[in-house]
């Protein structure tokens, strides 16, 4: 073993644990710690016995492992017990070492440790990780930002462990400076949110609508994994469909409808409306998992309030098939309103992202990882300068061709009492998107006759604006005009 670590870690819970055993089994010498450093003893007496790790019970005892220059990963729990282990560090570590945050933290906050850090004379890096307990020991995806010293220090590491696509490259690159690295994990997250949320509603309206079995289902999202739809979210919900319990019975019937969420797909949806990007998709995403935390709710609720009774008369296999389209066209949507946010992020925060690259990245060992991520690689690298997802001509064409059986599954769902909040507000995103003139001039009438905002006139050059007494009582001060 060598005398000194190549990295060293901090916090041996799963993902942690499972990340360092991947390091060591890329030829990487790792040194370990943990606050409750029973946990370390343990490690290093089971999964890590035998092998190049570097047990340790103090942060100076982990420092002092480290090669120079030393990088230390840190992967505990978001929010302030990151802060106090940056503070704890810093008085071990030398000017140009690496201090490394792998866990969720919010974007804003890695903004703040960066330029914290650097003022130290140290090096940043906030990276999302994704893949859970599987892709961090089998490999993840990275999305590294921060400080761009510290990526020639990291990236033989990171690229060594990370997920690799067919030809080999890894599913891992520089993102950017500052919070981008977490920022473009935080989209990921929004992203997944999207995905799970529109299979879970093809799945009601499955179940509920057309009164398939467990096992129906299943067959169904098996044939879907084996063509467009092939993704690692698929290819699960076939897997728990067709999963029985003690009793040879579908488990997931048996599972509580109240769905968690650590926080992330929220924090997509609240900076979409900061940048004022219509993030629609995920919005009713995350709106969904709240409602269905109301259960307590939604059960009383069930015995006071009527809606139509559910009579599907027509064509199954067909509403299966326009199942899979509106699915597809959704997805798509959900992937093109994420690319918009992080394209009006890259403005906001100064950043230049990478948009093939980070589709490359999700392509293999993370939860949203699906073979039309390719496709989208394929687009910015035939247009670096693509405005939005829709104006490629493969996306393009792959929306409008669903488009007819995404309209029949929304119509018959509502006409049956069925929610897909999600499929409903990405298929109303693509008309809204595609209208030219919405009715956006009414909303400004109505605001500047209730608070004098004013109004652009199609008839005038943009940017001129006016004000008008609608009423004949009012006078001719107008409010300034601003955007919130």
């Amino acid at each position: 073993m060598k005398k000194k670590a190549d990295i060293g870690l901090i916090g041996l819970a799963v993902m942690g644990e499972n990340l360092v055993l991947n390091m060591e089994s890329k030829g990487y010498t790792v040194a370990v710690f943990n606050r409750t450093t029973e946990r370390v003893d343990h490690f290093m007496a089971n999964r890590g016995a035998g092998k190049n790790f570097i047990g340790t019970h103090s942060i100076e005892e982990l420092c002092a492992s480290l090669e120079r220059p030393r990088k230390v990963m840190m992967l505990v729990k978001a929010g302030k017990p990151v802060d106090d282990f940056i503070e704890l560090l810093i008085p071990h570590l030398e000017p140009g070492d690496i201090i490394i945050d792998g866990g969720n933290s919010h974007f804003p906050d890695t903004i703040r440790r960066t330029k914290y850090v650097e003022s130290k004379g140290l090096l940043f890096i906030g990276t999302g990780v994704s893949g859970g307990e599987e892709g961090a020991l089998l490999g993840p995806s990275l999305m590294p930002g921060g400080s761009p010293a510290a990526w020639p220090a990291v990236k033989e590491i990171f690229q060594a462990v990370a997920a690799k696509v067919e030809d080999g490259t890894p599913c891992c690159d520089w993102v950017g400076e500052g919070g981008a690295g977490h920022f473009v994990k935080m989209v990921h997250n929004g992203i997944e949110y999207g995905d799970m949320q529109i299979i879970n509603e093809a799945y009601q309206v499955m179940k509920d609508m057309l009164g398939m079995s467990d096992d129906e289902m299943h067959e169904v999202f098996k044939t879907w994994n084996e063509g467009d739809l092939d993704s690692y979210l698929i290819e699960i919900t076939r897997d728990i469909l067709a999963y029985k319990d003690e009793k040879g019975e579908p488990l997931v019937e048996k599972i509580l409808d109240t769905a968690g969420q650590k926080g992330t797909g929220k924090w997509t949806a609240v900076s979409a409306l900061d940048l004022g990007i219509p993030l629609t998709l995920i919005g009713e995403s995350v709106f969904s998992r709240c409602l269905s935390a109301q259960k307590d709710l939604r059960v009383e609720a069930s015995k006071l309030l009527d809606g139509p009774k559910i009579t599907f008369t027509g064509d199954k296999k067909q509403m299966i098939d326009d199942l899979k389209d509106a699915l597809f066209g959704a997805k798509i949507i959900s992937y093109a309103q994420g690319y918009n946010l992080m394209m009006e992020a890259a403005k906001e925060y100064g950043w230049n992202l990478n948009y093939g690259g980070i589709a490359l990245m999700w392509r293999g060992g993370c939860i949203i990882r699906s073979i039309f991520l390719g496709d989208i690689k394929k687009a910015f690298d035939k247009n670096p300068n693509l405005e939005h997802l829709l104006f490629d001509p493969h996306f393009k064409n792959i929306v409008e061709t669903a488009q007819a059986g995404w309209r029949r599954v929304c119509a018959s769902a509502l006409t049956n009492g069925i929610p897909v909040p999600a499929l409903t507000a990405a298929l109303c995103y693509f008309d809204g998107l595609r209208t030219e003139r919405l009715p956006a001039n009414l909303l400004q009438a109505q605001r500047d006759y209730f608070g004098a905002h004013t109004y652009e006139r199609i008839d005038q050059p943009r940017g001129q604006f006016f004000h008008t007494n609608w009423t004949g009582k009012g006078g001719d001060t107008a409010s300034t005009t601003y955007v919130v």
